[in-house]
């Protein structure tokens, strides 16, 4: 059996869709005092002094600290259902298709956020690693259960979650720096939907693809 790691932003979407879940699912006047408080962050993130792992849990948690799960799992079903068939990509979805066709273990990578991602993967019969918000009694306390999930923490979480030896090849497909470290992790990896790595690739030339090609983040980015 084969391992398929899938990023969503960017590789299965067309597009960030954190941000707009934050803006979908948060009423006017916690934005308004959201982005008073946290003006200082998103100027520094803009002048790419704090990167979008360290802002975004403080976004998350101005948005969805008290909110009830109920509330806010109410707003990720509308979210999937209504934004998210407009910027997923249809050969991406075909890709999916094609791991799960093969028998493949499919398992969706992701800094964003766990509450629209869940019932995303769950309509779509794929397994999820992502940046788990904490719910206690009933409410989301804002904070992340294991941290962003980007970076080093995805191939960290995938260790924790997968036994890679069970696996005869690993597949990893990502869009960004944030997704190097899991596509390094990989035999086979296609950054923006070019093969970057395989057996017989060095691995240098996999990261010197993804810094020559990469592009800055924009706005609270990529998951």
């Amino acid at each position: 059996m084969n391992l398929a790691l899938f990023d969503f932003d960017g590789t299965i979407t067309t597009r960030d869709t954190y941000t707009k879940f934050v803006f979908s699912s948060t009423k006017l006047a916690r934005l308004v005092i959201g982005a008073c408080l946290l003006s200082p962050a998103i100027i520094l993130h803009k002048v790419r002094l704090l990167s979008a792992p360290k802002i975004r849990p403080l976004i998350s948690r101005v948005a969805f600290m008290g909110v009830s799960e109920k509330q806010l799992d109410a707003s990720a079903e509308r979210y999937v259902s209504e934004y998210l068939p407009s910027v997923i990509r249809s050969d991406m979805l075909q890709k999916i298709a094609e791991h799960k066709e093969n028998g493949d273990h499919v398992v969706i990578v992701s800094a964003s956020i766990s509450p629209y991602l869940k019932i995303w993967c769950k309509r779509h019969e794929v397994d999820l690693i992502c940046s788990e918000l904490e719910v206690r009694n009933g409410r989301f306390t804002g904070a992340y259960l294991s941290g962003d999930c980007s970076n080093e923490r995805k191939v960290e979480r995938i260790k924790e979650r997968i036994d890679l030896s069970l696996y005869s090849e690993i597949f990893a497909y990502g869009d960004s720096e944030e997704d190097y470290p899991m596509l390094n992790l990989a035999n086979t990896s296609f950054y923006r939907g070019e093969l970057v790595h395989c057996r017989t690739t060095e691995r240098y030339n996999l990261r010197k693809f993804v810094s020559h090609h990469d592009k800055s983040f924009h706005g609270c980015p990529k998951s």
